[in-house]
């Protein structure tokens, strides 16, 4: 047991008015009380013998060895190589020397765009720059390390480029005080310094001597195209060892005297553990203990085959308060949310009123059930504590609120855990809560030793944190011309985001964030709802709403549905108008370029028919994030079953670091997005998912998807996010193809139900 004294882990709060209005005005309350504050943080890595630590992105060694701090948690989307690419390639290192380290928790490697995108509320708007200053320093002074919603290379890139800068300046340096002669003449390619002429130098020989420079006030960056690693495909530095098996992910972690326990955590809800038969779990070959808490029951052995049968065996009973969720009370809440006094109108331009009135406008109801996670490998931690603090092995999104979560169960000061951060299989925003590293630590606390818990896929299902279910009313009236003159969306849906924030920062309980969070409308509840066409008049209102289900950050987050209802109807006022669907759109895409682009390119790739009767196309168009893409399918139904021929996406993200990556960002965010047309969900009734078995899921096999191609339009423009634009995109352009196939408009997700 640990000796720690009971420390009760402060827990992050939201920003809200009482945290913003301080000392009297707003902005100046912030600037006095935060202006105070340190600002400058040093590196916290540990450095190997023969290691130099050039700055907070990197660390060299004697070999030449560039390992590249890595502070975002790799899901499968190649950030432990872009991020590296970019250093290297602004330092003019051999890519074949560059290594990975992940980065330990410290305020350097905050994630200051996503906070912003998540946290901001109507009191930082209200301050404009100084909240978003606000917001800014409060990710900052909270080590707030979160991936996520594609901010990775948007957020870190101008750091890891200065950090490359920095070095090759440094190493400069010091290679032209060997030679005695101006630095400016010196430069690196390829992992050589070299003055121009004959004289090189290693890396590795002069990086200790480097350090002891200063840098010019403004860093100099690489000119030219000679050597640069910007922009190529570039192989990937973790595909070697996860081909050969020695990549490790948490389920791979062996530690001495270790044991393996599984895990039962009730219905959904507010679930409590009433009884069990232990009698018949000890039974069990390599059985050790059951390890009972107020909300779950954990079966320790010596293999993990055996702590599952022991758990199957002693049979769990939980006591729920409240009434189970089914799918009936989730459509019975969203409906009703629209007759609630909790709705607001989020977003608005032009006036409504006059345009509807007295008018004919087209009316339809669109409705998207919770789509589940199903990340490859289901949640896993592993866990070793002793009277000198904890450590935790375990793949997270959010590993400083995780640490704190950790160190607050145990009563430990955050100090004494360490945290080891894994690489993920797999994720789509499921990893950003923590429960199964605390749960990891209270057993392996009580049995002494080190314990490793790994989630059943039963369990990953049920207590899944799905992304929102939503319902819509969309309303618009065309002009004579065959343009939207006005559009209104009424969404009913609860927010996954604010409904994790309270989880995983504020330790709420899922079934108490869902509660205290269902009677308030945010922007984040409706992201992708803002239509990206010139529509002069047009509104966009939310109505919360307590389904009864416990939400979390997914792919696409509220992109998912918003896209779907948006895209779905401008495909039918462009039918009700008497146009083709794309001319429909680009009609009202000329103060939007880069999305007409993306469209006219989509549709000309995919010999797109004009969206006619039997043709089986059909076409969306998003933008997230500085990110824009355009959907063409060919789909079809074959019996029961859809079949989707082709899937032709064109996207302008920016410049990207390694095209490669990208494109298979936008590939997996592609299918992605088709198993959320097709399945991905699961009715509920009594509390449980009625189905837990992948194989009946209706999920895309490889049968069902023929050719898929992306095309990445050049840009010069920064390089945006590419995890979520895909994923919602396929959806409606599916919805869009099945109506001109078999004329009947799908307006509900998934596209064949869940039955």
């Amino acid at each position: 047991m640990a000796r720690f004294p009971r420390k009760k882990t402060d827990r992050i709060k939201g920003i809200d008015r009482r945290t913003l209005l301080v000392g009297g005005g707003a902005a100046a309350g912030l600037l006095i009380a935060w202006g105070t504050w340190p600002r400058r943080y040093a590196p916290n890595l540990n450095a190997a013998p023969g290691e130099t630590i050039v700055n907070a992105f990197l660390k060299i060694d004697r070999s030449g060895q560039i390992i590249v701090i890595v502070p975002q948690t790799e899901t499968g989307q190649g950030v432990t190589t872009i991020l590296p690419q970019i250093v290297a390639d602004e330092l003019g290192a051999d890519w074949r020397t560059v290594a990975v380290q992940s980065a330990p928790i410290s305020p350097l490697y905050a994630n200051t765009l996503l906070a912003r995108d998540w946290l901001a509320s109507d009191w930082t708007r209200l301050l404009g720059d100084a909240g978003d200053w606000a917001l800014g320093q409060y990710a900052t002074r909270n080590a707030l390390m979160l991936t996520g919603g594609g901010t990775s290379v948007p957020m870190f890139h101008a750091a890891c480029r200065d950090a490359g800068a920095a070095a090759r300046v440094l190493l400069c340096k010091a290679a032209a005080a060997n030679w005695d002669i101006p630095w400016e003449s010196c430069d690196i390619q390829n992992g050589l310094i070299s003055d121009g002429g004959d004289r090189r130098t290693k890396i590795g020989d002069v990086v200790e001597q480097a350090i002891g420079f200063d840098l010019p006030a403004i860093l100099p960056l690489r000119q030219g195209q000679d050597g640069r690693l910007a922009g190529l495909d570039l192989p990937r530095l973790d595909t070697p060892s996860k081909i050969d098996g020695s990549h490790n992910f948490a389920a791979d972690i062996r530690l001495p005297d270790m044991v393996y326990a599984s895990i039962r955590q009730g219905p959904i809800g507010d679930a409590t553990l009433a009884g069990l038969d232990e009698r018949s779990a000890s039974g069990v070959t390599g059985f050790l203990k059951l390890i009972r808490q107020d909300r779950w029951l954990a079966a320790v052995a010596t293999n993990w085959w055996a702590a599952n049968k022991a758990l199957d065996l002693a049979d769990p009973i939980f006591t729920l308060r409240g009434t189970p969720v089914s799918s009936a009370t989730i459509d019975d809440a969203l409906e009703a949310a629209f007759s609630g006094t909790s709705g607001r109108r989020l977003y608005a331009q032009g006036d409504l009123l006059p345009v509807f009135e007295g008018a004919t406008i087209l009316a339809s109801e669109y409705q998207v059930d919770a789509g589940l996670h199903l990340a490859l490998e289901p949640l896993c931690a592993t866990a070793r504590v002793t009277d000198d603090g904890a450590e935790v092995w375990l793949a997270t999104q959010a590993p400083g609120l995780a640490r704190a979560a950790v160190a607050d169960a145990l009563g430990l000061p955050e100090s004494a855990v360490t945290l080891y951060p894994l690489h993920a299989g797999g994720s789509f925003g499921r990893k950003m809560d923590w429960d199964v590293g605390v749960q990891a630590v209270l057993i392996a606390r009580d049995m002494g030793r080190p314990v490793q818990l790994l989630w059943s896929r039963l369990e990953d299902v049920i207590q899944d944190r799905p992304a929102a279910p939503a319902h819509a009313r969309m309303a618009a009236k065309l002009g004579r011309t065959g343009a939207i003159e006005g559009w209104l969306a009424k969404v009913a849906a609860p927010c996954a985001m604010t409904q994790t924030w309270a989880r995983i920062a504020d330790g709420a309980l899922p079934h108490q964030a869902a509660a205290d969070t269902a009677d308030k409308a945010t922007r984040l509840a409706v992201a992708g709802m803002v239509p990206p066409y010139a529509i002069p008049n047009w509104a966009v209102d939310h109505y919360p709403a307590d389904v009864g289900l416990a939400l979390g950050f997914t792919r696409g987050n509220a992109h998912l549905h918003g896209t779907f209802f948006t895209e779905s109807f401008v495909d039918e006022l462009a039918h009700l108008a008497g146009m083709e669907a794309m001319s429909f759109r680009i009609q009202m895409l000329g103060g939007n370029p880069r999305l007409a682009h993306c469209l006219s390119t989509a549709a000309a790739m995919g010999g797109w028919q004009g969206g006619i009767a039997g043709s089986g196309q059909g076409i969306a168009a998003h933008m997230m994030n500085g990110a824009y893409g355009a959907v063409m399918v060919e789909a079809s139904m074959r019996g029961n079953r859809l079949s989707v021929g082709r899937i032709i996406a064109a996207v302008d993200v920016g410049d990207q670091v390694n095209p490669d990556i990208a494109r298979q960002q936008i590939e997996g965010g592609l299918i992605y997005g088709l198993a959320t047309a097709m399945g991905a969900s699961v009715p509920y009734e009594g509390g449980l998912p009625t189905r837990a078995i992948l194989g009946r899921m209706n999920l895309p096999r490889l049968a069902d998807i023929g050719e898929v191609t992306v095309e990445l339009i050049r840009s010069t423009a920064p390089p945006a996010g590419v995890t979520d634009l895909a994923a919602p995109l396929v959806a409606p352009a599916i919805a869009n193809a099945l109506y001109t196939w078999t004329g009947q408009r799908l307006r509900s997700l998934p596209l064949l139900g869940t039955t």
